[in-house]
């Protein structure tokens, strides 16, 4: 039993390490909502929006905004990112395609969407332990709808908290700053 506490331990440390020894986001791979493997660094020379969505919570109308940033700057080399995530009231509680189909229909969702994580915790995605900690606040997610501007370089340029609208002030500023680098 020790050995399996160890071993575990171990490799625990290993998959936490990896995360903080990338580089950048385009190290990492992540599931669509479709299944489908993605590998972030076919956003190289991109600016990311990355945001943890759900679609049972009172900042859900924020995927309004977000699909109006997607159009507004997909064209100058801007992704938004969503991830969804049920660990905040359960408020993402659908399978991928319950929740694509909500996207689709409520929001006409057309920028990727990733497949259900955890962005916090023992089985926390890697991409949100290298978000975390690359950032200048190192505080686990507080809720849904936690943003992450991320730079052409696949470094995080900025953060911001679930009540920032993505189309506040500081978050175009952000992404301007980003697409100028």
């Amino acid at each position: 039993m020790k050995f399996l506490q160890s071993l575990c331990l171990a490799l625990f440390g290993l998959v936490g390490a990896s995360a903080m020894a990338a580089d950048s986001v385009h190290e990492f791979k992540m599931k669509s909502i479709d299944g489908k493997e993605v590998e972030l660094s076919e956003y190289k020379g991109k600016v990311l929006l990355i945001v943890n969505v759900a679609s049972q919570c009172g900042l859900t109308p924020q995927y309004e905004q977000l699909q109006a940033l997607h159009e507004k700057y997909k064209d100058q080399g801007v992704v938004v990112i969503g991830v969804p995530c049920n660990q905040f009231g359960a408020q993402e509680p659908g399978t991928e395609a319950e929740i694509k189909q909500f996207c689709d229909s409520k929001y006409k969702v057309t920028f990727p969407m990733m497949s259900k994580v955890d962005v916090n915790g023992a089985k926390e995605d890697p991409l949100y332990k290298y978000l975390k900690s690359n950032s200048d606040k190192k505080d686990p997610i507080s809720w849904n709808f936690e943003k992450f501007v991320v730079g052409k370089d696949g470094k995080v340029a900025a953060r911001f908290a679930p009540r920032t609208k993505p189309d506040a002030d500081e978050v175009i500023t952000a992404i301007d700053s980003a697409l100028k680098k």
